[in-house]
């Protein structure tokens, strides 16, 4: 069934106002340039309206003080983040009916939750805890004594090694492994004798990890991912090796630091004086993080 809705009910669920026609029925999402009858579309800058206007959507998302003859607009504080929430209302995410499928093997040991899906193929390992609603798409391999929170998607062929935690709500995409063994050498006597890696690793809430992405355990202690959004394959492989030089596995903290740099550049002279004239640079934005003088998401 095609999701429909009036521009009041998308207006009130984004806290925002319709001006024009808010019985207006919209039934789908889309960019201006692929926009058909009952599409809702977003505009952001004076371009875009224009072409927004000049579409076949029936209304148009925004956040400035446009105004159409033609089309109905929903005004909003920020249209980007709107079209963010929005998105979910015509395109629901997918839905797994609980159960585990006849391939699984699943140890006795293990505990899960009774609506949990696991997908055909998985292993499941002694003493792994699955939280509610949490979804194992298929040919996933959960070692032992690892801890899966609430509403986990592990997408296929996602490995979780022993002993890792991972968060609610959080997302691992296809092919992508969790706490396998880092580069633990050291030089003796002509020859490379293993370091045991012991550790294990710690994800926290609602972290997106890309596909094919390897985040290696500590050697001792745990490599930690904090609730930082959306990650890929190079900038945690950056992380490690800098949490490793550091000779500790606070992954989340130098993650912290880029994003700060990031907001840093992103801000507009006005805004970095507003904040404290000391911040002459990216690096003096990320002290005044750890201050707790910036706070960004």
């Amino acid at each position: 069934m095609t999701p429909s809705y009036t521009a009041a009910e998308i207006a009130a669920q984004l806290k925002g106002e319709v001006i024009g026609d808010g019985t207006v029925r919209l039934t789908g999402f889309a960019a201006a340039d692929r926009a058909r009858a009952g599409d809702l579309t977003f505009a952001e800058k004076d371009t875009y309206f224009a072409a927004a206007e000049a579409s076949a959507a029936a209304a148009i998302l925004v956040s400035g003080p446009f105004t159409s003859a033609t089309k109905v607009v929903i005004r909003v504080a920020n249209a980007r983040v709107a079209a963010a929430r929005v998105l979910p209302l015509f395109f629901p995410p997918e839905e797994f009916a609980a159960g585990i499928h006849p391939s699984a093997t699943v140890a006795p040991t293990a505990q899960i939750d009774p609506t949990a899906h696991i997908g055909p193929h998985c292993v499941i390992g002694a003493g792994v805890k699955i939280g509610a609603r949490t979804a194992l798409l298929g040919g996933n391999h959960v070692a032992h004594d690892s801890q899966l929170g609430d509403d986990v998607r592990l997408f296929p062929q996602v490995v979780v090694y022993a002993h890792t935690q991972i968060g609610h709500r959080t997302a691992i995409h296809a092919g992508t492994v969790i706490g396998s063994d880092g580069y633990g050498y050291v030089f003796d006597q002509g020859r490379h004798v293993k370091i045991l890696q012991v550790g294990n690793v710690v994800i926290g809430d609602d972290v997106e990890i890309g596909s094919n992405t390897s985040i290696d355990r500590a050697a001792l202690g745990s490599t930690v991912i904090g609730s930082v959004g959306p990650l890929s394959a190079d900038v945690l492989q950056r992380a490690s090796d800098v949490a490793d030089s550091r000779g500790g596995g606070q992954v989340s903290d130098y993650l912290m630091e880029q994003a700060t740099r990031r907001a840093y550049i992103a801000m507009t002279d006005a805004e970095r004086r507003y904040i404290g004239a000391d911040l002459s640079s990216p690096d003096a934005g990320t002290r005044a993080a750890k201050q707790g003088r910036i706070a960004f998401g």
